[in-house]
């Protein structure tokens, strides 16, 4: 059985469109007042689209599964689109150079496995299907309504793999202005640095063609996504009304981005996956427990279920006291992910490093053979970047050079220092780098 785990006392608006102003969502929108309009008087159904370029989802969509929790909580209906269609060419928004090209299998495959994370957080109402058409101009239609309470879900491959591309470029490619397209900061960003190829080129048409099949076959009415998606999302807003005359609308969210720019949920090793199994319960925990201080406010605002009162009292705590809200926004953001009891735990384990007792059963770990270790042992550089406390031996060094180097809480400075059997006690190795970053190394 769902229960959103939005309480009832989220926000004194009662229109969803004021609570995620309030919230600090909203970056751009198409029509303000009438969308602000529509959201207050009509149950709507809307979307946001994920192409599965990879075979996991990170904190990155967690911004959009919240949308759609805020949305469903003041009953309105998310689609969830998966992108097999549009992936197969890549959305150049953001990027400095051409994603990866990817087979259809793979991206299908990856697809599979958003669709049941997605589940992870959301209801859905696995009956409803969009039965598709079979061109440019042959409307599809759904199966029957959606059920109230709930996310339907379906996938663009329906429509996009089986057209015909002088008939789509014809019948589509004729409504866009290229030099309208080329203003477009998804593009514009990619000629300044080194150029767009015209495969990528076409993504936009693809997205906008999604909307507006859409908004004719099922009377869908907005699409959200990250501000990115903002050049993408008013072609399909335009190309419904240039088509069929269809009013639809458009809005776009904040990135998750730091207060110096740089893009939230990036580390060392990576993104950061929302599956345990490429990041670690505790490293998650640990991610939010040391933003910086200048992130707390809006990381609290749009990444937790707190009511406003509560964000607002503990965004103003100051010096060492904002610790106590970095540890409530970790703690409410590892439950969301991944359940209370292994919240709960990677607390604990984050309270004994702070407390300088380093050694926990919940922190990360990994096991190695023990004849890594026999004769003359395992570099240290080489250790740290195997195990994942640095990106590189090169940056292992600097660290050992620069005193930041612990083994079972003894600094080393040598940076040629091998680690062998006799550092480990029962077993068991901590490695550390700085004053926060542990990894308990166990022989197998």
């Amino acid at each position: 059985m769902f229960t959103n785990p939005i309480p009832d006392n989220i926000s004194k608006h009662t229109n969803v469109y004021d609570v995620l102003m309030e919230r600090g969502f909203i970056e751009q929108c198409t029509n303000p007042e009438a969308v602000r309009e529509m959201l207050g008087n009509e149950k709507i159904v809307f979307y946001i689209g994920f192409d599965p370029t990879a075979d996991c989802m990170h904190v990155g969509h967690l911004i959009q599964v919240i949308l759609f929790l805020y949305m469903l909580k003041y009953g309105h209906t998310p689609l969830a689109l998966i992108g097999a269609g549009t992936a197969v060419v890549g959305d150049p928004s953001g990027r400095s150079d051409m994603r990866r090209l990817m087979t259809t299998e793979e991206i299908d495959e990856n697809g599979e496995k958003f669709k049941k994370l997605f589940e992870r957080f959301l209801p859905f109402d696995n009956e409803w299907k969009y039965e598709g058409n079979n061109g440019v101009y042959e409307p599809g239609r759904q199966n029957k309504k959606p059920e109230p309470g709930k996310c339907i879900s379906t996938n663009n491959a329906h429509w996009l793999r089986n057209l015909n591309y002088v008939e789509f470029v014809r019948e589509i490619g004729s409504k866009f202005n290229v030099r309208e397209m080329l203003r477009a900061e998804c593009f514009k960003k990619r000629m300044e640095e080194g150029g767009l190829s015209f495969f990528e080129f076409n993504y936009m048409l693809m997205q906008g063609y999604d909307f507006y099949v859409m908004a004719r076959d099922f009377g869908l009415k907005m699409q959200m996504g990250g501000n990115d998606q903002w050049s993408n999302i008013i072609a399909g807003v335009d190309m419904s009304r240039k088509m069929d005359g269809i009013e639809v609308f458009g809005l776009t969210t904040k990135l998750l981005v730091k207060a110096d720019g740089e893009k939230m949920g990036k580390t060392m090793s990576g993104a950061l996956w929302l599956d345990e199994d490429r990041v670690s319960v505790y490293d998650f925990f640990q991610y939010w427990r040391n933003v910086d201080d200048d992130d707390v406010a809006m990381c609290l605002r749009m990444l937790t279920f707190l009511p406003m009162e509560e964000v607002e009292r503990l965004s103003a705590l100051k010096g060492s006291e904002i610790n106590k809200a970095k540890e409530i926004l970790a703690f409410e953001l590892t439950k969301f992910v991944h359940g209370e009891e292994k919240a709960r735990k990677a607390m604990e384990a984050s309270r004994e490093v702070f407390a300088g007792e380093g050694v926990s059963d919940h922190m990360p770990s990994v096991t190695m053979d023990a004849s890594e270790f026999a004769g003359e042992g395992y570099g240290l550089a080489a250790l740290m970047k195997e195990v994942e406390l640095e990106s590189s031996t090169s940056e292992a060094f600097r660290t050992i050079q620069s005193g930041g180097a612990r083994i079972n809480g003894e600094q080393i400075k040598d940076r040629t220092y091998r680690v062998t059997e006799k550092d480990f006690e029962d077993g068991v190795l901590i490695l550390q780098k700085g004053k926060k970053k542990f990894m308990k190394v166990e022989l197998g």
